[in-house]
């Protein structure tokens, strides 16, 4: 592989791509988001404005806005083509944010609402045309640990309470509540996440099935849920020995993925919510997995500071991709299929480029920040699916 590298003096806490696939932002304990262009490997603004650690970042499906939210709980959007805050930090929670979703731009063109998650037990719905906070969602007794804007309209808010709660986005009300979990809700993901990040619309065939969602918990389980159908979960998947970091659907919707501190990624079906394979390897927890663009390969990044590619057809490794010198908090998938970012505590943030081909190869660091990465995310809004 080649090398090349960009290196920051703190922990780099959130990556994402542009919709286009020509930038990336990041987000780290410098206090600092900067943007990167991927053709010159340099960094185009250096964004300040955040006073504490920025924990994640999230494009808009039509990348013209990415907010960003910080361990002191304020938020502030971003123009790309300026590196410019759009208007003053946006203050409300009382505690960090721990997720930030954007309203998919098939139910509002162009974006400009979004949802952020925060320990402070709230979820905040923002206007950036009206630069303020419109509806506050108010329910959870605990943190709010991850946050889901659905192709449906609703949002999904999972919680250290043990539930995860569905809201309107009029006037914020609930409106119904998922219970089972018996230990705090750690990730959940959607059926459509694939189509709602590219902003592409796309008809997953299968006539008008509701959509999915998948919930991961501390209590080392899943549930399979069709909440537009019922309250009542659908499956719970069982079979992970310790807590359940993330959970992914395939952007085919006919997988499941999850990693656990088990050190296993685990392959579910997606509909069914039936138990496929086991993928051992890791030789310390798997924090993170992302999908290629066309579902056959996954790449997980784990403590023991490595990245691994799994070859879903052949359910075996596939590929190890030259890791970390430390713990992997981070790895995405661009949805074009052109790369692969991952990121972690030794600040080095890494990008392979994979030219749609299976085998990755073009490995260059970005390297030059002062912070961990503990989450990484590609957008992407058409690529001729």
């Amino acid at each position: 592989m080649h090398h090349k590298s960009i290196n920051l003096s703190i922990s780099i806490d959130s990556v994402a791509f542009s919709p286009d696939g020509r930038q990336m932002a990041s987000g780290s304990g410098d206090t600092i988001v900067r943007l990167w262009d991927l053709d010159t490997q340099t960094p185009m603004f250096t964004c300040t404005g955040h006073k504490n650690w920025v924990l994640c970042i999230a494009w808009s499906p039509d990348g013209k806005h990415l907010a960003s939210g910080s361990k002191s709980g304020e938020l502030q959007c971003w123009d790309p083509q300026t590196g410019k805050p759009a208007g003053n930090p946006l203050a409300g929670h009382k505690k960090w944010i721990t997720g930030i979703s954007w309203e998919p731009v098939h139910l509002n063109a162009p974006c400009r609402r979004f949802v952020s998650a925060s320990k402070d037990g709230d979820a905040r719905i923002w206007d950036i045309s009206l630069k303020k906070c419109v509806i506050c969602l108010s329910g959870h007794t605990l943190a709010v640990t991850c946050v889901k804007w659905s192709g449906d309209g609703v949002i999904y808010t999972g919680s250290q309470d043990c539930t995860i709660k569905v809201w309107e986005t009029s006037q914020g009300k609930l409106i119904r509540e998922l219970k089972g979990h018996g230990h705090w809700v750690n990730s959940l993901a959607l059926s459509t996440e694939y189509v709602l990040r590219t902003g592409v619309l796309i008809i997953l065939t299968k006539g008008n099935a509701p959509e999915r969602l998948v919930s991961g918990s501390d209590d080392f389980t899943m549930f399979l849920w069709e909440p537009a159908v019922s309250k009542h979960h659908k499956v719970h998947m069982t079979g992970h020995q310790q807590l359940v970091n993330h959970v992914y659907f395939s952007p085919d919707g006919q997988w499941v993925a999850s990693t656990s501190f088990d050190k296993s990624v685990k392959l579910w079906n997606g509909t069914t919510g039936e138990f496929v394979a086991a993928f051992r390897g890791h030789v310390g927890p798997v924090y993170q997995i992302s999908w290629s663009a066309d579902s056959r390969l996954l790449l997980s990044g784990s403590k023991d500071s490595t990245l691994k590619v799994w070859d879903i057809r052949t359910k075996k490794l596939k590929q190890d991709l030259p890791g970390h010198a430390d713990e992997v908090y981070a790895v995405d998938w661009s949805p074009d299929g052109d790369k692969v970012a991952s990121g972690g505590k030794d600040r080095v943030l890494k990008i392979s480029a994979t030219a749609r081909n299976p085998e990755l190869k073009n490995q260059f660091n970005l390297i030059g920040r002062s912070n961990l990465v503990q989450h990484c995310s590609y957008e992407a809004v058409d690529h001729g699916v």
